[in-house]
């Protein structure tokens, strides 16, 4: 089971307020006005099930829903986070207060159907590579204000994390390499400036590559590159002086992920386990 750091706890906390705060009043943080309905003293039973077979993820968020909410709210997992399950499964039950329970009910089903559907997604795609030494990243193409939750998804996926935002490694692009007057200029300055970090660099063509390769980049992303171009760069790779990661990205498919396991790149990165997913079907029932 994947653990959460430090600052994944935090933003967690984080993302849980502010999705409360969506749904609930200023004045009154606990006026839902529709469980009001309900006698306050009424105590009933709950479980989350799917409908749809999954890979689970998202039980912190969901224990922080409830916990924010009312603590007398008692949650009983019946699965782990990174579990492969089945349509009709079961994934919790819970008991407390009714008017806890219904209040938080949406929220804590937001977070557990779009993390669950990324490390669903994932998951589809790392069995793809099986057999190969080739990992599978994500990006940076995240839902905003959910960057480290579905860094932590695609992780129970079985995936791997890319950089997490802007500070923790350098990848220099087109852009970059135009303002700084070309590959090698970019990767000294990079060096210069924090020695400590990973220098990865986006090229679009073989030249640029071979460029890359001898300004001893430490990863070099291959982009779009076809399929030929891609067998070639490894070649050149692995007789050069100083040979780089290899990671390949652009339209990422799962035909092309049949394909690109037998190339001997170290990494596929890929936006779509992140933004292109389609939220779980999942059920809370009161009883």
């Amino acid at each position: 089971m994947e653990v959460l750091s430090q600052s994944e706890l935090q933003s967690l906390q984080q993302q849980v307020t502010l999705a409360l705060q969506e749904d609930l009043s200023a004045v009154d943080a606990n006026y839902d006005i529709t469980a009001q309905l309900i006698a306050a003293d009424s105590h009933s039973n709950a479980t989350i099930i799917t409908r749809e077979d999954m890979v689970m993820c998202g039980m912190a968020w969901v224990n922080e829903v409830f916990q924010q909410l009312d603590e007398r709210v008692a949650i009983d997992w019946q699965v782990s986070d990174g579990e492969a399950v089945k349509a009709g499964t079961v994934l919790c039950k819970l008991s407390g207060p009714s008017r806890s329970l219904l209040t938080g009910e949406r929220t804590a089903l937001n977070f557990l159907q779009t993390l669950a559907a990324t490390a669903t997604l994932t998951a589809q795609y790392t069995a793809l590579l099986e057999g190969s030494n080739t990992r599978l990243l994500d990006t940076r193409k995240t839902l905003p204000g959910l960057r480290l939750a579905q860094k932590y998804a695609v992780r129970c996926g079985g995936g791997k994390n890319h950089r997490i935002g802007l500070y923790d490694a350098y990848l220099i692009k087109e852009n970059h390499i135009a303002a700084c007057g070309g590959i090698a200029k970019a990767i000294a300055s990079a060096r210069q400036l924090h020695a400590d970090k990973p220098v990865e660099v986006e090229v679009e063509n073989l030249d640029e590559f071979t460029q890359a390769l001898d300004a001893q980049a430490d990863i070099v992303m291959l982009d779009n590159f076809s399929l030929a171009d891609i067998e070639r760069a490894v070649a050149i790779n692995q007789q050069h002086a100083h040979p780089a990661k290899l990671e390949v990205s652009g339209n990422i498919t799962d035909a092309r992920l049949h394909e690109l396991k037998a190339t001997g790149v170290d990494f596929i990165s890929s936006g779509a386990l992140t933004k292109n997913v389609q939220a779980i079907d999942l059920s809370m029932r009161i009883s």
